[in-house]
């Protein structure tokens, strides 16, 4: 009975050990999040000051969680553009200033989107992960209001078709926005007069010269135009049961990989390539959605008064944000590297 009795004991220890260890782990866990905490609010959240000012302004605005998390993973793209750009210029590289001002560019596009650029109306417009709604959001485009009316009354599409057609919609409505957003800051900058997306003839020349001037804005142009083709087709016909991709942002590059000069193969390789990202985009909706939840359940347990439970809950939403922050930034950087693969292989064509 004394080899049991000993097996037992010594059982006890180990677990009381490994729990005890575990317990440390997981303090020493939320402890160097405290202290990456810390040593942020003391060396500023970038590496270059005005992105830190901006970080700093936003702060005050009281912008959703999700949204916050969102302009941080902007501001992080913005700050490795940066830097890559002084260790350019630093060698020499950027002797007519142009990449300095695109990234001027990009900077107040950034402002512009999160309503910090001194106009009421540029706010960008709340996604809210919880609940989806369609009936209460507008298109503002009379176009893609009557695209979407004829679809939800042809009975060609289910329910989930409708959702996944409706994330169409406003992925195109906000693609317009960006559009008309860089437009308008690449024309004031220049001093030319302001254009939007459905111009005057008096002002088609300047625009063409824009569009000449910036790739950017041609890559954009060439992207509205593409997905309302798409829209249309799918409107009228329901979606093909063959279509590969969900995500909008996906079907976007998929529908403009197939219209750059991509080899078989390489657009093979592409194809697989989107899978992934599009399975990196699913996960960030889940944190995204885990992120506001959290949100909302830290408010209500702040009225409490439960520290304990407080603590536990700030410490989740601490977590959450930080993981929201860093899938937005790799989202935002793998778009950026697929964008910027087709509009090369774009440009090849119109050469």
């Amino acid at each position: 009975m004394a080899a049991p009795r000993a097996l037992v004991v010594l059982v006890a220890t180990f677990l009381l050990a490994a729990s005890s260890q575990a317990s440390k782990y997981s303090r020493e866990a939320n402890e160097g999040l405290a202290a990456a905490e810390a040593k942020r609010r003391e060396t500023g959240e970038f590496r270059v000051v005005r992105l830190n000012q901006v970080w700093e302004k936003a702060q005050r605005l009281h912008l959703s969680a999700v949204k916050l998390a969102e302009l941080h993973s902007d501001l992080k793209i913005q700050e490795k553009d940066e830097l890559s750009w002084k260790k350019l210029k630093a060698e020499g590289l950027d002797e007519d200033g142009e990449k300095e001002a695109k990234l001027r560019r990009n900077l107040n596009v950034i402002m512009t989107k999160y309503g910090m650029n001194g106009k009421k109306d540029s706010q960008l417009v709340d996604t809210n992960y919880i609940k989806d709604g369609t009936e209460s959001d507008t298109l503002d485009d009379p176009r893609l209001e009557k695209l979407w009316s004829k679809a939800k009354t042809s009975g060609k599409f289910s329910d989930e078709e409708l959702d996944k057609l409706w994330r169409e919609f406003k992925h195109h409505k906000e693609k317009i926005r960006e559009y008309n957003i860089l437009l308008e800051t690449v024309s004031r900058t220049e001093d030319i007069h302001k254009n939007v997306i459905n111009p005057s003839e008096e002002n088609l020349v300047k625009e063409e010269i824009l569009h000449n001037k910036h790739r950017e804005l041609k890559d954009k142009l060439r992207s509205i135009n593409q997905g309302f083709e798409r829209l249309r087709k799918v409107s009228h016909q329901g979606y093909d049961a063959t279509s590969e991709f969900e995500e909008p942002r996906v079907i976007d590059l998929w529908d403009m990989a197939k219209s750059a000069n991509f080899t078989e193969k390489e657009l093979e390789s592409f194809r697989e390539e989107l899978k992934h990202f599009e399975a990196k985009i699913e996960k960030h909706h889940h944190y995204q959605k885990q992120l506001e939840i959290s949100h909302e359940k830290l408010k209500h347990v702040e009225g409490t008064g439960d520290k304990e439970h407080l603590n536990r809950n700030r410490e989740k939403y601490a977590m959450l944000e930080e993981k929201t922050k860093e899938l937005g930034y790799k989202v935002k950087k793998h778009l950026q590297d697929l964008s910027s693969r087709i509009s090369q292989g774009l440009q090849h064509n119109e050469l």
